[in-house]
């Protein structure tokens, strides 16, 4: 008699588990490829500001190098915070790993968002926090709900553009956006997230969650990442000045269009860390804080900004990864190298992994 053959959400499960699960070994493949994609980036964006460069010199945009001395004291803050939140969610979920160990974790893998399917990202998280003690289902269950949270927190703070934006007047439905967020936090209540999330794990084969948040856990973490967006929202209000005389006044504007990119960037599985998408939907959403809500001042505030946040990320990862390396507590999941190791162990934290969203840090 023949072996039984799997449901068919159990084979799903299976093979979604595979999916990414071995990114390119040849570390000159891995180039090509994000060489690729940041071509793809910025293209649409460069070509739209060399284009209508005319319309951007009329619109009186200048470069004030020195507004960018705030955004990079201030943008490291928002990634620190980020780190700070996580390690939030594991203390919910009854491990500690401290706050330098958590910006280490949670920061020296960073960059490996940008290789497609950003499965070294969260192997990263995985290994450095087994280190310190944390099961490795327990990191990616926090994985998901930092995740969860930061779409939720998300969607509260870029409500405040999809309402208010000109563009949307008129559409009645709009508002709507609003019931999202009672919706999303009713779905994170432990009651009613533990059982379909367990669910839907048991309907693909896979084991249940180790454990779940607290209610005040999850009002808590939402509260922190929803002011986080705050932090953001100040620091690239600086870069956009730096470029455009763009009002005090909209500082909200800005960082409410940075969440619905980030939003649009979730909602795609094309671009390595939302790269392109992200851009494109901040650059449409932040256009009514220029001058004349022109599209094309917009897509240069939007390149400044990607060039910056870029820059930042890179000196982030620099101190944290010292930081690791100093307490002896390091691994090698740059954007371009993994060890034999970390590739091995890939496949065996895949199956975790590849049923949560890519991990995507808002920035």
């Amino acid at each position: 008699m023949g072996e039984r053959r799997q449901p068919f959400l159990h084979r799903v499960g299976e093979a979604g588990a595979k999916i990414g699960s071995k990114p390119p070994r040849s570390k000159r493949v891995r180039l090509a490829i994000q060489l690729a994609i940041a071509i793809l980036v910025f293209g649409f964006l460069v070509l739209t500001v060399v284009d209508q460069w005319a319309e951007i010199k009329d619109k009186g945009v200048h470069f004030h190098i020195v507004w960018l001395i705030p955004a990079f004291v201030i943008l490291p803050i928002f990634y620190a915070l980020n780190a700070v939140g996580w390690d939030l969610i594991l203390r919910f979920l009854g491990y500690r790993l401290g706050a330098g160990r958590a910006q280490v974790a949670w920061g020296q893998p960073l960059l490996a968002r940008y290789v497609p399917g950003s499965v070294l990202y969260v192997l990263g998280r995985v290994l450095l926090s087994e280190r310190a003690g944390v099961p490795r289902r327990l990191t990616v269950a926090s994985i998901v709900y930092e995740q969860a949270l930061q779409a939720t927190s998300a969607i509260i703070v870029a409500s405040y553009f999809l309402i208010g934006h000109p563009d949307l007047e008129g559409q009645p439905l709009r508002w709507a956006v609003l019931l999202l967020i009672p919706l999303l936090i009713a779905l994170l209540h432990p009651r009613v997230f533990g059982p379909l999330a367990n669910r839907v794990l048991r309907a693909f084969g896979r084991d249940r969650l180790p454990e779940v948040m607290p209610l005040r856990g999850v009002i808590a973490v939402l509260a922190f990442y929803t002011l986080n967006w705050g932090v953001i929202a100040v620091g690239l209000y600086c870069v956009a000045r730096s470029v455009s005389n763009i009002s005090a006044s909209d500082i909200l504007v800005v960082g409410s269009a940075q969440a619905f990119g980030y939003l649009a960037a979730l909602a795609t599985v094309v671009a390595p860390a939302g790269l392109g998408v992200r851009d494109a939907a901040f650059a449409w959403a932040v256009k009514v804080a220029t001058p004349g809500s022109s599209f094309a001042v917009a897509s240069l505030i939007a390149i400044v900004v990607r060039g910056v946040l870029t820059v930042v990320e890179v000196l982030y990862v620099a101190v944290v990864t010292a930081l690791g390396r100093r307490e002896g507590w390091s691994i090698h999941t740059g954007v371009i190298h993994a060890s034999p190791e970390e590739e091995e162990a890939v496949e065996g934290e895949a199956e975790g992994a590849a049923l949560a969203p890519t991990s995507r840090p808002p920035n």
